[in-house]
Order: structure tokens, then sequence, then C-alpha cells
């Protein structure tokens, strides 16, 4: 047993981070706090402070955690696809189909006033517009084109969240949900 408790008292800072991005998921911005979160890992509050000297500064770990982790694992998937549309339908159907990154952007969203939020969900934002833009210039569109093309899917998206996660509108069956992100490609993606 004190090997276990050792264990868990040495706690990593990337641990905290995931677990803070739990705690956004399952209950917003505003639970991330310091003492129920070291019950919740089972350590003391000191575990925290021997990584963290305030809840901002975990707040930045774990957002600037989720921002990488998006980029690798959206993003960098992406790359492996040359051909620009058949990469823009891999991005969609990737994207429509996580669950989890969506709930954290979503309460992101939510707490866009927050000093430690708005400069990376500005950031993270840009860096998708910039993609999408990219990418429908790659598939053959003009700038101007291209670049609205990105905001009109970023706006699909960000909108779909507004409705689904924030709005609490009836969540579509698989098949709906299907058709639904079927149309969107349709929709966007030139051919």
């Amino acid at each position: 047993m004190t090997a276990q408790k050792s264990e868990k008292s040495r706690l990593s800072a990337e641990t905290w981070a995931v677990a803070a991005l739990d705690v956004i998921a399952e209950q917003g911005l505003a639970a991330v706090a310091v003492e129920p979160m070291a019950r919740r890992l089972g350590v003391t509050k000191g575990s925290f402070y021997w990584h963290f000297p305030s809840r901002e500064a975990l707040l930045v770990a774990a957002l600037e955690r989720w921002e990488r982790t998006e980029q690798e694992q959206v993003f960098g998937k992406m790359e492996a696809v040359s051909d620009p549309r058949a990469r823009l339908r891999a991005l969609f159907q990737l994207v429509a189909n996580e669950i989890r990154p969506h709930i954290i952007y979503s309460e992101l969203l939510k707490a866009l006033d927050h000093p430690v939020v708005k400069p990376v969900l500005e950031r993270v934002s840009q860096q998708r517009l910039d993609y999408l833009t990219a990418s429908f210039r790659q598939a053959g569109l003009n700038r101007i084109d291209a670049q609205n093309r990105a905001r009109l899917a970023y706006a699909a998206y960000v909108g779909f969240l507004q409705l689904s996660l924030q709005l609490g509108q009836p969540r579509l069956h698989h098949d709906e949900f299907e058709a639904y992100v079927s149309h969107v490609m349709t929709t966007l993606i030139p051919e």
C-alpha cells in the first residue's frame, strides 16, 4: 500500500493536465479545482503544488496539451492523404466521429472570456481555418473562395456543437448523423 501511495504521490504534470482535461469534458472549466482533482487522483494537494504554482498554470498546461494533441491526432493523420479532396473527406469523417474533443472544445467555447482560454481558442481556430483554407486551395479553389469555404466549414462545425452540446438538441441517430456528415461533405468539398 505504501508503494502504491508513493507512486500516486509522484504523479507527473502530464497526469494532472490530462485529469484537468477530463474534468473540463465532464463538468466544464469552472470545475477544475486543486482539492477535488487531488481527491479524484488519490493524492494530496502537495502533489499538485510540486508541479504547478497555481490553478492557472495547470489550465495553461492542460490547454497546451489539448492543442498539441489535437494538432497531432487530427491534422497529423491527414498529411498522409495526398489528394486534397480525399483529405478533406477524411478530415470531416475523423472530426465527425470523435466525441471527447468536441465536448472539450464546446466547454472551452463557454469559457471564452477566461484569459487563459481565449488565446488558445484564437490560436486553434486560426490554425484550423488556415488548414482548411490550404486544403480548399489545393482542391482547386481560388484564395477568396477557399477562405470563405473554410469559414463556412468551421462555422458549420461550431454551430453543430452549439446545437447539440450546448443547447441540448436531441442527438441524431447514427444513420441521420452519417447522412448529415455526408451532406456537409457534398456541399463543402468541391468536385
